[in-house]
């Protein structure tokens, strides 16, 4: 069975043609709620890659990360926040010579405006879909801004123009 590509808002299936173009894709909306909606019914070792755009600090803009754990981001906790491994193994169906940077990926209910976090990237939807129990999970991340809303919505308008 093809993996089950997930994103959240349309303007990421630009970023899905670029991976995985003649996949099954579903768009949950952004956040938790809408992953929880989307995917509550779902069996748990359905195959699923997560495709789309994140911040970083400090990965350049139009970088591609295949994220290797992903973890909860509430940075005015002090506890330890658990890591979830990803265990997926979807390579893109398309003939590339693209690279991907291997890195976790930080899940936050907000957009990340600044962190002390180097070398991972953030989003709003990927623990939650790790913590829904499934088992086979792929991510791939496009690197959409450096912390900045403003240039995020500006990625994200000429990607989905494309």
């Amino acid at each position: 069975m093809t993996p089950l590509i997930i994103i959240a808002e349309e303007g990421e299936l630009e970023l899905v043609r670029k991976l995985f173009p003649l996949s099954e894709v579903l768009q949950t909306g952004v956040g938790a709620l809408n992953i929880y909606l989307s995917l509550k019914d779902l069996p748990r070792d359905r195959e699923i890659v997560n495709i789309g755009y994140a911040g970083s600090a400090n990965f350049k803009i139009g970088s591609w990360v295949r994220v290797t754990e992903a973890r909860l981001h509430h940075p005015n906790v002090s506890y330890q926040e658990p890591k979830l491994t990803l265990r997926g193994d979807s390579k893109p169906t398309v003939d590339s010579d693209m690279s991907f940077i291997e890195a976790p990926c930080y899940t936050n209910v907000d957009f990340v405006l600044s962190s002390p976090y180097k070398d991972c990237v953030f989003d709003m939807e990927l623990a939650f879909i790790m913590a829904m129990g499934f088992e086979n999970v792929t991510a791939y991340k496009y690197v959409s801004d450096n912390l900045s809303l403003h240039t995020y919505r500006e990625v994200y308008h000429q990607e989905s123009a494309k």
